[in-house]
């Protein structure tokens, strides 16, 4: 595909360089060699090509590797090209109001919300779940282990003064854990409270260096067990650490930079079944089961 696009470039600039040294009586015709070369580029270059979609979503979309699965597999099937932008949910949705981007992937159902109430989205669909887990060290210092209820896992940390490393960056998981934070009626504060600012990959690497807990979605956990973290999952289940996924349509009024119609195509193949068989599929080889519930309406019907 790319070959062909290259060729109808080089066509076009050797059609212009004709005309830069020639009349317009001197202009010459096309040779049939180049109308043939062009007629084929056009017949063999699917619907869509050299269209360019701006995608910002979650750290943990990137860091889990599920866009490396599933993007290229869009981008082959419609001619596009799709420029990802992994960022927290605050951030990404901060960009598709500013108009930076065509399309949003995000998972803070409150914040998503906000957004569509105040137009700045034109359509929102549920796309998957996955739920967010406590990570810490193996020694398990505030004893945390097995604890049901997250609130009282997180207690049970600001007790005993305990390294806890926060995402800090209003994402997702930021807005999670001050969920889990405010319904321990705890403002958390001090030395063992560390705000990194950071995506859920290098708050993993940083809870791992400082022997710190952590609050992180399992996809993007999991997917650092394969590069060795020694932190282990501690506290689980609990129906607070639920953990949506949505995209977004961003209003195309937002100015003509805004790609709508592929926007929408996007949205349509990613709630599409066979693409919630992927989602589905990802991470169940190496992990025994998937990083991703798919949870669009076609899928659920």
């Amino acid at each position: 595909m790319k070959q062909h696009r290259l060729l109808l470039v080089l066509l076009l600039l050797a059609s212009l360089l004709v005309l830069a040294g020639c009349g317009p009586e001197d202009a010459a015709d096309p040779t049939p060699e180049e109308t043939a070369a062009e007629e084929e580029a056009e017949e063999e270059a699917p619907a869509g090509e050299g269209g360019e979609l701006v995608l910002a979503t979650t750290t943990s979309t990137e860091n889990s590797g599920l866009l490396a699965e599933i993007i290229p597999v869009f981008e082959d099937e419609y001619g596009v090209t799709v420029d990802v932008i992994a960022m927290g949910t605050g951030q990404a949705l901060q960009l598709g109001e500013d108009g930076n981007a065509d399309v949003l992937m995000v998972h803070a159902r409150a914040l998503e919300d906000a957004f569509m109430e105040a137009g700045h989205g034109i359509r929102r669909e549920d796309l998957m779940y996955n739920d967010f887990v406590i990570a810490g060290p193996p020694e398990d210092p505030a004893g945390v282990e097995g604890v049901e209820d997250a609130a009282a896992a997180f207690a049970q940390i600001a007790e005993a003064k305990a390294p806890f490393v926060s995402r800090g960056d209003e994402s997702g998981t930021h807005t999670k854990e001050k969920a889990i934070w405010q319904a321990a009626e705890i403002d958390p504060e001090g030395d063992w409270y560390i705000s990194a600012g950071q995506g859920m990959g290098a708050v993993l690497t940083m809870a791992d260096e400082q022997i710190a807990y952590t609050l992180s979605d399992r996809a993007t956990y999991l997917a650092r067990t394969l590069e060795g973290t020694e932190l282990v999952i501690l506290v689980e289940g609990d129906p607070i650490l639920f953990n949506p996924y949505g995209v977004i349509a961003v209003n195309p009024d937002k100015g003509e930079q805004i790609n709508n119609e592929l926007a929408n195509t996007f949205i349509d193949w990613l709630i599409s079944v066979p693409t919630q068989e992927m989602i589905g599929e990802f991470g169940a080889e190496q992990f025994g089961a998937p990083l991703f519930t798919p949870d669009s309406e076609l899928w659920d019907s």
